[in-house]
């Protein structure tokens, strides 16, 4: 079976999509039919993450944030993805003009996670009638009933609640703002996996 392969993206590729993408990997090492890269919609090409961000992902665990060189988003790096978390409405929005048939499966991660919060058993009947051993289909599939459910659950409160704010080159507590928008995200995407690949008919 193919891997599941899910990218994270936002403009430097050195502050949010590598530490959404560290902390994405870190909760799923586990489950080895899951890839999770990152890329930019500026990426700045070569350079490692930005030194507070690094320093944060290595407070909340992740223990491989020293090995991230940044990289360009580009439309093999979107076609390879059966899943994509944006981290502002802008970097979706990138996303869809790269590649318009990445649509369906593009969020903001907090947008994502919105929804995911009100994703039932019921709505995953499909998913329990996959085998369990069938990761990527059971994750495709959980992805596909999101994507489903976009506009049909309650907005975000403003705008920019399904954003990740940008910390680049700003003060500490802005660092520590964008991962209390960040973490949370994941940790919801996380546990909606989880619940996916364990249920049965």
């Amino acid at each position: 079976m193919p891997d599941f392969s899910i990218l994270t993206v936002c403009s430097g590729n050195i502050c949010r999509s590598p530490l959404a993408e560290q902390l994405l990997r870190m909760a799923l090492a586990d489950l080895a039919d899951v890839r999770v890269s990152s890329a930019g919609t500026m990426g700045m090409v070569g350079s490692p993450m930005d030194a507070q961000s690094a320093a944060l992902a290595v407070r909340l665990g992740v223990a491989d944030s020293a090995e991230h060189v940044a990289r360009e988003l580009n439309t093999r790096l979107i076609d390879d993805a059966q899943l994509i978390f944006a981290m502002s409405r802008d970097h979706r929005r990138a996303v869809a003009e790269l590649s318009p048939r990445a649509v369906r499966r593009t969020f903001t991660i907090r947008e994502f996670a919105r929804i995911a919060a009100e994703v039932t058993d019921d709505d995953l009947a499909h998913v329990a009638a996959l085998p369990l051993d069938d990761v990527s289909g059971r994750l495709a599939e959980t992805a596909g009933v999101v994507a489903a459910m976009r506009g049909m659950v309650s907005p975000a409160g403003a705008l920019d609640d399904d954003d990740v704010i940008d910390p680049y080159r700003r003060p500490s507590d802005v660092y520590e703002r964008s991962v209390s928008e960040l973490r949370p995200a994941v940790d919801s995407a996380v546990a909606l996996f989880r619940r996916a690949l364990t249920l049965s008919v």
